[in-house]
């Protein structure tokens, strides 16, 4: 579905005095927004392109300059990106006086050409492929995070100790235990449906402090680039109350970790094409096959849905995150769950992301995988009942991020459906973290350590 503001209702809103800032932005490699705040009058002038500094896609969460990278380095002098608009994408953001955004998409400086490993364009390479088909991909993302009581300033000048929770116990569906954030839970709904973010509900999830917040179903770019504003909004509006919001995987080992459960289906003739009131479960042989090449890809998918080293600490048993690459009906254990089963939404739930991940590349990954599937006409395993942590011989999602990068490096695969300058990009970005934790002293060492090493 389509933003909420054309370029000619921009060109009224800023004549009117409504509008006077507007932000271009781009998906970064983590799925943060970065880029400049135009003064609209400019924009209206110049709506065609501006430039950035290509590092912005070969740094890590604290913007170092990351050696290793084919694309760009000191050695090639770090030049610029075009950033082309995509009008599109133009919205008005409420939660930010007289603000509009677009979305932006990266182009080569000199050959105007779109730069292969882009957020943006690793999604839009695996639409096209499904587009090709005859399928137009539809997904969601389900974001969970937590509120803090402290702002972001706060926490970071303490060293993010003494972080308090906004609320002190589990307040999964709870509507009292939620009622003292409805200050900035309210404000993100309202603020999202004036952006032109269909929301469906936020509510409160299964730790102290967490919650989650629905969007509507939409075609994959359009959820990718949904999925950005809401964490986007989530953290600004947090901050406008003083207050901070995290999406990391897991911000504590005695708290249950964030999730960013993916749903996918494709359509045809406006028609869900994974449907088959015949079949058993209502699941066409066109979805299973889809499912089968997710399975069968599970590993050299992972480090899309599970980007950084504290991301594989949320696989912990008993704690709703997944540890096995299975399938089953409607069974939150299982890494992939089929939901909607008999109905006309049926559709296929990957339950691996957490909320840290970038959206683009998680629904690139998981796109190229169920279209490999159809391509190669798989079948499908038997669903798995029971208890997925307990089974031990079943298919493990990769523990470390290292055994997911290695999966990645090494899938042919995804070499042919993304490009290897696209692998070989987020395999170095992962190898970075890898290297950036060995290189660390972390508090859990010095506490061990320290005196009775």
């Amino acid at each position: 579905m389509p933003a909420n503001l054309s370029f000619d209702d921009l060109k009224a809103a800023v004549g009117a005095g409504e509008i006077d800032t507007v932000i271009v932005a781009l998906p970064d490699m983590q799925g943060r927004l970065m880029g400049k705040r135009f003064h609209a009058a400019h924009f209206l002038e110049s709506p065609d392109e501006t430039h950035c500094c290509n590092y912005l896609l070969a740094t890590d969460v604290e913007m170092v300059t990351v050696p290793g990278y084919a694309a760009t380095g000191w050695d090639r002098g770090y030049g610029d990106y075009v950033m082309k608009p995509d009008l599109a994408t133009l919205r008005r953001l409420p939660w930010a006086p007289g603000t509009a955004l677009c979305l932006v998409d990266l182009l080569d400086h000199h050959t105007h050409q779109p730069v292969p490993h882009a957020p943006r364009s690793v999604l839009a390479r695996q639409v096209r492929r499904a587009e090709a088909m005859g399928y137009v991909p539809m997904m969601a993302t389900e974001l969970e995070f937590f509120l803090f009581a402290q702002g972001f300033k706060d926490l970071f000048d303490a060293g993010y100790r003494g972080m308090t929770p906004t609320a002190r116990h589990n307040v999964d569906y709870a509507l009292t235990g939620t009622f003292a954030d409805e200050s900035v839970m309210r404000a993100l709904r309202n603020g999202l449906h004036g952006a032109g973010i269909p929301v469906e509900n936020s509510k409160g999830e299964a730790e102290a402090g967490q919650h989650e917040i629905n969007v509507k179903y939409s075609d994959a770019m359009d959820t990718a680039d949904m999925h950005v504003l809401v964490k986007a909004a989530t953290k600004e509006i947090a901050q406008a109350h003083g207050q901070s919001a995290t999406f990391m995987a897991k911000y504590s080992d005695r708290r249950a970790g964030s999730s960013s459960h993916v749903h996918q289906s494709l359509f045809k003739g406006g028609a869900n094409a994974f449907h088959d009131p015949e079949a058993d479960h209502g699941m066409s042989g066109l979805m299973r096959s889809y499912l089968a090449g997710q399975l069968a890809h599970a590993g050299a998918l992972t480090l899309f849905l599970a980007p950084y080293v504290n991301s594989y600490k949320r696989f912990v048993t008993g704690m709703f995150a997944p540890t096995k690459a299975i399938w089953s009906i409607d069974n939150r254990t299982a890494g992939f769950r089929v939901c909607g089963d008999r109905t006309k939404g049926v559709r296929v739930e990957c339950r691996i992301g957490g909320a840290d991940l970038n959206p683009y590349l998680a629904c690139a990954g998981l796109l190229a995988a169920g279209l490999d599937g159809i391509e190669q006409g798989m079948d499908l395993e038997p669903e798995f009942t029971g208890d997925a942590y307990a089974a031990r011989s079943a298919r493990a999602i990769p523990g470390t991020l290292g055994a997911a990068a290695d999966a990645l490096e090494g899938s042919r695969m995804l070499r042919q459906a993304m490009g290897d300058e696209v692998v070989d990009h987020y395999v170095r970005a992962a190898r970075w973290e890898i290297e950036e934790q060995n290189r660390v002293v972390t508090d859990w060492e010095l506490a061990r350590g320290f005196e009775r090493a």
